[in-house]
């Protein structure tokens, strides 16, 4: 019973609007049409598709929240970001994301 108890433990939720009240910065992956169909306010707009030119831009002190219209996008910007050195979390779609930071 411990070993599918462990395996089926999900894992701790991130408290997304504490790191934000922390100063963390959220960056919407999402291409600029969609960003300009509705976005979180205050998030930066990085599409992925030019994240790694435009990864010098982004402060390595500050935790970072992607978000993305599901969560895949997003998903892979972490990753990517997490190589670079920062410390950055998948807030998943930002629709969601919003609602959970109001």
């Amino acid at each position: 019973m411990s070993f599918l108890s462990n395996l089926f433990k999900s894992k701790p939720s991130v408290d997304f609007k504490a790191l934000v009240a922390e100063g963390a910065i959220v960056v919407d992956v999402r291409s600029s049409g969609e960003y300009k169909m509705g976005h979180i306010d205050g998030s930066k707009n990085i599409p992925l598709d030019q994240l790694n030119a435009k990864v010098k831009n982004l402060p390595k002190g500050k935790t970072i929240i992607t978000c993305c219209q599901s969560g895949r996008r997003s998903g892979i910007a972490k990753s990517f970001l997490d190589s670079q050195g920062f410390v950055c979390h998948n807030g998943g779609g930002w629709s969601s994301l919003r609602s959970i930071l109001k």
